[in-house]
């Protein structure tokens, strides 16, 4: 990480040292240093499990928000953030020594914490702790008004995260777990990217030790290979920005691997092993104005075969947290790169998010320069070309390799080495795992050239491989449709087994007796359906109803109504089962995104939804988990704005937002301030709901306080009530 050391920041344990590396970032003014001796006052006596003094966590973390802000309150508050909740120090103590500003941060901070400990569930309960941390996160964001609150508390993790092997390995888990559901997901709503990639791969080590370690192992054994395809690949575009009119002063190129947790999910999501991802190589070109961004994109794609389909335009559509970036991936040789191009501005904001604002004063605004739009007709002819280019066939002429007893092969041009493993046969290359190109090792999606010579070698015994994710990387039309087929037949095989499972669960029988009951009905060999189609899902359970009411024995028990789906709604995701469904959460380990291939299991009343790919999900999947029919559901919101009068009392509101999330109102902003009175306080928010009919809502929230004002944003007019 550019900004701070984490390495440092692991092995400082005293309060002298924490001081001096506090004091490096950020001037002590007197203010500050009557912060300081409060908290080191403040914690006397008090240690961490790790023995040492309890000050030096706040003192660190402060300095973590100095690094990340230069903001002289937000690191006041971060060194005083457990004073009151731990010492005998009152919130309005610290606003008469530091100021109102000061005061309203700490008491931001101690409000997250009465909240996750009244949303959370304790951490001596075996219960899943997903489920709850979905609904801390959800109130977190509706109820901290303050986003410099939010980047503290972040700070306040991170460091929590590092010190974690002082725990026990329940802790270790159920913090980690809490981290990677709630801390890294706000890291990335509020555009921190690297607080966000810290966070999730300190968690993935605590949750995932095995696949952490096998992804460590495969990048320290290959090293060296990847440093030098990475040096090799930056000497070749510097290369050419020089060789195309730029000086050395006018861009910088940064080189990296994809981190630890962002790697793990990519295998997770598409069922593949680390060798497979295609974009773990990756490097970033900065750049002075937006204008050059698309200069350098042109010089990138003209000189490197693209993937034409994994190009993203973020500078013209930021993402909604002012990211903006040019993405796209490139074949070299025998190697595949991740480009990010994106100004010296766009990479500090895309690497502390909305925490640029205070480091570099710069007013918070991502307003989105549109002048590359203006001048992009004036740009040289290359780039216009390449834009030609990329409309039309981009390999329309044909190569001939070579076998290694001297067989021609004609492939189109920029095909790779697969290609050539199917063009000799489907069982060649459904079984290919690497290859010899001019006699030296290469990988199979190394691009061929005239004259090459290529060995396939294949996996043992004929093992065929599923590479789905590389059917978009072959060029022929021989091997895209093999390795669709494959993967059809991957996904057909879970399908039978997920048939099964849903089958056992409404039916309330083991998976052997639904096999003997599937096997001699007329629907053999097309359970495979079941997940994936809702009217044959239905069509079945009613053939096997009818079929076990005719029998004598069963008679009794099939008549009963104990099998009749019902649908429940959770977001965009609808669940069908004869059981009780309370809620549907999507688990960390696979994160599937809408219109991703999806399972769901039955646990604890819930429909855990995880990527049909996922490994974890196989496992559960194999060993007969009880599963349910899930699928993603278009779904029309209606939004709402009100204005609301409640008690002027502690804790009214999180028994507002509270009871706003058991009736399924999704907050998109609130705001809170009290009345003249002072006995009454009035809460503005606006939020969205399935719920359509304004006076069935009207009477629900009636029961919460005395409604001001309450109508439809989308239809204003005719709902106002």
């Amino acid at each position: 990480m550019n900004h701070i050391d984490i390495d440092v920041i692991q092995k400082i344990n005293d309060t002298s040292t924490a001081r001096t590396f506090l004091g490096d970032r950020i001037t002590f003014s007197p203010l500050l240093e009557q912060a300081f001796e409060l908290a080191c006052g403040a914690h006397e006596g008090q240690f961490r499990k790790s023995g040492e003094p309890y000050v030096v966590h706040p003192v660190l973390v402060a300095s973590i928000v100095a690094e990340l802000t230069g903001d002289e309150a937000m690191v006041i508050a971060a060194l005083l953030h457990d004073v009151v909740e731990d010492t005998a120090i009152t919130i309005e103590e610290i606003g008469f020594e530091f100021g109102a500003d000061v005061a309203h941060l700490v008491e931001g901070l101690t409000k997250i914490d009465s909240i996750r400990d009244s949303e959370l569930i304790p951490s001596h309960s075996d219960q899943k702790l997903v489920v709850s941390a979905l609904t801390f996160r959800k109130m977190l964001l509706a109820s901290i008004e303050d986003v410099r609150v939010l980047v503290v508390k972040l700070c306040d993790r991170l460091h929590n995260m590092l010190t974690l092997d002082a725990l026990t390995q329940a802790k270790q888990h159920r913090i980690a777990e809490e981290t990677l559901v709630v801390y890294a997901p706000i890291a990335h709503r509020l555009g921190i990217s690297f607080l966000k990639n810290l966070l999730e791969d300190l968690s993935f080590r605590y949750l995932f030790e095995e696949d952490k370690k096998a992804i460590s192992l495969y990048l320290a054994e290959n090293f060296r290979s990847i440093n030098e395809r990475l040096h090799e690949f930056c000497d070749k575009l510097t290369q050419i920005f020089l060789s195309n009119g730029m000086f050395q002063e006018d861009f910088e190129i940064l080189s990296r691997v994809k981190h630890d947790y962002s790697i793990y999910l990519k295998m997770q999501r598409k069922g593949i092993s680390i060798d497979e991802i295609l974009d773990l190589l990756a490097v970033r070109i900065l750049v002075k104005t937006p204008v050059d961004c698309y200069k350098v994109f042109g010089l990138v794609h003209l000189n490197f075969q693209p993937l034409s389909a994994r190009f993203k335009d973020y500078i013209a559509i930021p993402k909604e947290n002012g990211y903006q970036t040019l993405h796209t991936t490139v074949f070299d040789e025998s190697a595949i790169f991740e480009v990010q191009i994106r100004t010296v501005e766009m990479h500090e904001t895309a690497e502390l998010g909305v925490a640029a604002h205070w480091k570099y004063k710069s007013g918070g605004n991502n307003a989105i320069s549109l002048d590359w739009l203006h001048n992009l007709q004036y740009q040289n002819e290359s780039v216009e070309a390449f834009y030609e280019l990329i409309k039309n066939d981009l390999y329309s002429e044909d190569i001939t390799v070579f076998s290694p007893k001297g067989k021609a092969f004609t492939l189109p041009r920029g095909a790779v080495c697969l290609d050539f493993a199917y063009a000799i046969h489907s069982e060649v290359g459904d079984s290919a795992e690497g290859c010899l190109l001019n006699k030296e090792k290469a990988s199979l999606l190394s691009e061929l050239h005239n004259g090459d010579v290529v060995r396939i070698v294949n996996a043992p015994d004929g093992k065929k491989i599923t590479r789905c994710t590389w059917i978009d990387t072959v060029k022929t039309s021989r091997a895209k449709s093999s390795m669709r087929a494959n993967c059809n037949g991957r996904i057909r095989a879970i399908d039978n087994e997920s048939g099964i499972n849903i089958l056992s669960c409404v039916l309330r029988l083991n998976a052997a007796r639904v096999y003997e009951i599937v096997e001699r009905g007329e629907f053999l060999d097309q359970w495979y359906r079941i997940p994936r189609e809702l009217d044959f899902f239905k069509e079945v359970l009613n053939k096997i109803k009818e079929e076990m009411q005719e029998s004598s024995r069963f008679g009794a028990f099939w008549t009963r109504d104990r099998f009749k789906l019902k649908s429940y709604l959770f977001g965009s995701v609808e669940v069908l089962s004869n059981h009780t469904v309370s809620d549907a959460v999507f688990d960390y380990c696979c994160h599937p995104k809408s219109g991703d291939e999806i399972v769901a299991f039955f646990q604890d009343a819930k429909a855990h939804v995880h990527h049909k790919m996922c490994k974890h999900a196989g496992s559960m999947i194999e060993t007969h988990h009880d599963m349910v029919f899930v699928q993603w559901k278009q779904q029309t919101f209606s939004r709402y704005h009100l204005i609301i009068s409640m008690a002027n009392s502690k804790g009214s509101l999180a028994d507002m937002l509270t009871f706003m999330a058991k009736i399924d109102l999704e907050i998109n902003s609130i705001e809170l301030g009290k009345s003249k009175s002072d006995h009454t306080q009035y809460c503005e928010m606006e939020f969205q709901t399935l719920e359509r009919d304004i006076n069935k809502l009207r009477s629900k929230l009636d029961k919460k306080g005395k409604i001001i004002q309450f109508f439809r944003t989308d239809d204003a007019y005719r709902s106002q009530g």
